[in-house]
């Protein structure tokens, strides 16, 4: 069985605030320890990977923040500066035919321009070679937009094939388009949290990835998912008496709400779970980490959980 181990491109997406730049940051942990060259590219973010890799500031030019690890946070105009310096092959000449507030303007206004800038570079990513030939990184893990953002920048490289003229934009993204459909190649792992919304978005998503776009899920990842202290019986019955909880319970009687309550999360995780389970996607469940743990811990911890799910079978 393929899994993420195997990937030349993980686009990682979900709902905002689900913890997806946390599963990149674990992922890419988890294949440079199994002596992968790893780039994680973020999508104009505010930047928060430096802190969970203990690195200096992470910004539009790619840098090493750990062994075997590399990241950059891409700028769409930066983007597609380079993106045009590698088409034209000198600086020199883009900056005669782009760099003018007409022209920038007009390529801010062209629909998907940004998106494709930033998708590409990270596709682009995947093709540069050392001197001796061999992939400069084996995989590289784009920290996508959320979920509706997301959607739009993975469906315009499918529109410049299917409606741009011959020439090196279209010949790029038939390449692109051509590796994030072939799963042996490339896969979404889409992030989700075990609570309603998140879920509802997830099975949006999952069906638009499947059935509009065709492109591979490679995973499903469920963050914070808490342990489960009382049974499915226990949790049924339980569950009636979070109606006539007061909003603050009496000293004695706090223990008691405060089990109800967790018994009303546990029975929706259990739910959402099932749900999840239902989208038939290879799942793979993060715990939730608190109690005055860092950034680093959370990251070093999920990593080895990602470990364990390259291995199986």
């Amino acid at each position: 069985m393929s899994t993420l181990a195997d990937k030349r491109f993980v686009l990682v997406t979900g709902k905002g605030g689900v913890g997806k730049t946390t599963v990149c940051a674990a992922e890419a942990l988890a294949l440079a320890a199994k002596g992968k060259r790893v780039l994680v590219a973020m999508c104009n973010a505010k930047e928060r990977l430096s802190g969970m890799l203990g690195s200096g500031p992470i910004g539009p030019t790619v840098v090493q923040v750990q062994e075997g690890i590399w990241a950059v946070n891409m700028l769409p105009e930066k983007a597609l500066e380079e993106y045009g310096v590698l088409v034209l092959r000198s600086r020199a000449l883009y900056r005669t035919l782009f760099d003018n507030a007409y022209v920038r303007t007009f390529l801010r206004a062209v629909p998907g321009m940004q998106e494709w800038a930033m998708l590409g570079k990270a596709w682009w990513h995947t093709t540069e070679r050392l001197p001796d030939g061999s992939s400069k990184y084996d995989v590289v893990i784009l920290d996508a937009p959320a979920t509706g953002h997301g959607l739009d920048m993975l469906r315009v490289p499918k529109v410049i094939v299917e409606l741009a003229p011959p020439g090196v934009l279209r010949a790029d993204a038939e390449r692109a388009w051509s590796m994030f459909r072939d799963a042996r190649q490339a896969g979404v792992v889409v992030v989700t949290l075990p609570e309603e919304l998140p879920v509802n978005e997830t099975e949006e998503l999952c069906h638009s990835l499947a059935e509009e776009m065709r492109l591979p899920v490679a995973a499903l990842v469920v963050n914070c998912m808490r342990p489960e202290l009382f049974d499915a019986a226990s949790r049924q019955a339980l569950a009636p008496l979070a109606r006539d909880l007061p909003l603050a319970p009496e000293p004695g009687s706090a223990a008691l709400a405060a089990g109800i309550r967790r018994a009303v999360r546990e029975r929706i995780q259990s739910t959402c779970r099932e749900r999840l389970r239902a989208l038939g996607h290879a799942e793979l469940e993060l715990p939730l980490l608190i109690g005055g743990v860092s950034a680093r811990e959370v990251v070093g911890t999920l990593a080895e959980r990602f470990t364990a799910s390259f291995h199986a079978t």
